[in-house]
């Protein structure tokens, strides 16, 4: 018998008593006791070795769960049956690995299952947080045409700092605007950091304020004593326990804030928030997806509509522009990296003016209808 049949024949010894081990020991650590008991001559690295790849593939979610933990990689991407595409610094490539329909389907069962969200043709689409921050998106066919599609964002540990978006300049016009609470709202395509220069700017919040954060998939960390996260409830397969965002930012203005963070604004609930900052609650911050600051603005206005019943397009406009202070604007470059683009601040007589100047130098003679000078 060859060296390759005995591996073969001790990787099956243990997978059968592995499987029929009932107990809570972490997987890895029993799967060392496990190789070390069937095989007591082959050495501490090896038996760890052994036992970290066998974990991967009957707890994890085999070649998937490497890509996931290599820490270059932000999101991994399975566009159905064939090679998963990751992106790694900034650049989406091809990652080498292949996935079959047995690898997708067990990897999604072992994301949401243990969250008690269930995937299959009856809640064909799956948004959810695991506990480590992670985010994971699911469609299923027949949505998905071409086969079952996952994409799997990891949380960054490390916030980037504003100094990554922007030059000293810049970073000194957005701690300006953070520090006189101006309304902003980030804005930019899918992908261009819109989250991550949301986390950027409110690091510069007093740990004493009072800060509610509101979103669909929690992704924010604020330092401070009273940071409040709430997070929207997709509701069970049948329907049953739906929580909005548009819920969350009326119960957030019961909670006596002096920031209000809605992480991103999709839908009828950016009625509520205008009226929220309508009506005193200044300093706040949200996202939309938007190609530029008038954009951003109609988007607003828009998605508002929805929410108002008999609220004329005029009306809604005129909230919308009293509400919002200023519009940053960021973006990807061609190498990856995340910047600010632009930084619009609404006028006196509500007109967008732009901060930034084609030397990316900031505009020193402009004011705000609240009175603040940039």
């Amino acid at each position: 018998m060859s060296l390759l049949d005995d591996a073969d024949l001790l990787e099956s010894r243990v997978r059968r008593r592995f499987a029929a081990d009932t107990g809570t020991v972490d997987a890895v650590q029993r799967l060392v006791e496990l190789f070390a008991d069937e095989a007591p001559l082959l050495g501490s690295q090896e038996v760890l070795s052994r036992a970290h790849s066998l974990a991967v593939e009957l707890v994890g979610l085999g070649p998937i769960q490497m890509l996931i933990d290599d820490p270059a990689v932000t999101d991994v991407l399975v566009n159905g049956p064939g090679e998963v595409w990751v992106e790694r610094s900034g650049r989406l490539e091809r990652s080498g690995v292949i996935a079959d329909e047995a690898l997708i389907a067990r990897s999604i069962e072992r994301l949401v299952g243990p969250l008690g969200l269930r995937a299959d043709r009856s809640n064909p689409i799956v948004d959810a947080r695991l506990p480590d921050g992670t985010r994971v998106a699911v469609i299923l066919p027949p949505l998905a045409v071409d086969g079952p599609v996952l994409a799997i964002r990891r949380h960054r540990a490390d916030h980037l700092p504003l100094s990554a978006f922007a030059e000293p300049a810049v970073v000194r016009l957005l701690e300006s605007l953070v520090k006189e609470q101006l309304n902003v709202v980030v804005y930019g395509p899918t992908g261009a950091g819109k989250t991550s220069l949301l986390n950027a700017l409110v690091a510069g919040l007093a740990p004493s304020e009072r800060v509610i954060t509101i979103e669909d998939v929690a992704e924010l960390r604020l330092p401070g004593e009273h940071v409040v996260r709430l997070e929207a409830r997709p509701g069970s397969a049948e329907g049953v326990g739906r929580t909005d965002i548009r819920d969350l930012v009326r119960a957030a203005l019961r909670l006596r804030p002096d920031r209000i963070i809605v992480g991103e604004v999709r839908g009828a609930e950016a009625l509520d928030m205008v009226w929220a900052l309508s009506t005193g609650h200044d300093g706040c911050f949200s996202t939309c997806h938007a190609s530029n600051a008038p954009d951003a603005i109609r988007r607003l206005e828009t998605m508002a509509l929805l929410g108002a019943e008999r609220l004329p397009l005029e009306a809604i406009r005129a909230q919308v522009r009293a509400a919002i202070d200023v519009y940053v604007g960021v973006a990807r470059s061609s190498s990856g990296s995340r910047r600010v683009t632009d930084v619009h601040l609404v006028g006196t007589t509500g007109e967008l003016e732009s901060l930034i100047l084609a030397d990316r130098s900031v505009r020193a003679d402009s004011r705000s209808r609240r009175g603040w000078r940039a």
